[in-house]
């Protein structure tokens, strides 16, 4: 199915947008360990064409995570700690500091997205680990707001790390998640495993949900869905 709509979708598109969705295609097949697509990742911010593939013409999910964390976030800014998770090459930390926040850390296991990151000084901090349920070298309760915008997919940020976002979160904070509604019907590892996790960890006490938005246009011609969660 995957396949199907990415060559339909490549068919249809004008010759850049068919080639920047190919390329973000390839970093979503079946069958790539964290390892591999962490390697095309960083492959890819070497090429120098990350942000131009992902710009906002064609991807709207830093935008619309920003828009989530001003509103949430609507005074004493600069003081809010934020892990940009899955962070690549910084989109999302940019308008973070364009709008105010000064202590936003990045988190991506591609060691050549943040290397592109580092030269915007957008962060205060850089950890190349990845979010995949393994418990981090953070303490409980740091961050005032964990988010991720575009880190979920095919291979990527599986279920069991959702528990972690939360434990590194202070109870009261936002863990903000925004991704490709279509990856909750066709990527396995979410398929009916994704929101009934999201639902009992909220019947655990864990979090509490804020709102649930389809979003138009989020990645091309595709919807997205913005998951918004209160740590309890």
């Amino acid at each position: 199915m995957a396949d199907e709509k990415a060559e339909r979708y490549i068919r249809s598109s004008s010759e850049a947008d068919a080639r920047a969705y190919a390329v973000n295609y390839g970093v979503h097949k079946e069958g790539m360990t964290k390892e591999e697509i962490a390697e095309y990742y960083s492959d890819w911010a070497k090429k120098g064409t990350y942000d131009n593939d992902l710009g906002p013409e064609r991807y709207q999910g830093p935008q619309y995570a920003a828009d989530v964390l001003s509103k949430y976030f609507n005074a004493n800014r600069a003081t809010v700690k934020v892990l940009d998770v899955a962070s690549g090459t910084g989109l999302l930390g940019d308008k973070l500091f364009q709008m105010g926040f000064r202590n936003i850390d990045a988190l991506d296991p591609a060691e050549g997205m943040l290397s592109v990151a580092r030269k915007k000084n957008s962060y205060k901090d850089y950890l190349c680990e990845f979010m995949d349920g393994h418990k981090l070298d953070i303490q409980n309760d740091t961050y005032d707001c964990v988010v991720v915008s575009g880190g979920m997919g095919e291979g990527h940020i599986p279920c069991k790390a959702i528990p972690e976002m939360i434990r590194i979160a202070k109870p009261g904070g936002l863990v903000c998640i925004v991704m490709r509604e279509e990856f909750l019907s066709y990527v396995k590892e979410y398929i009916d495993r994704l929101e009934p996790l999201f639902k009992k960890l909220e019947e655990e006490g864990k979090w509490q949900s804020i709102s649930r938005i389809i979003v138009p246009r989020f990645y091309c011609n595709k919807d997205g869905v913005i998951f918004q969660y209160k740590v309890l």
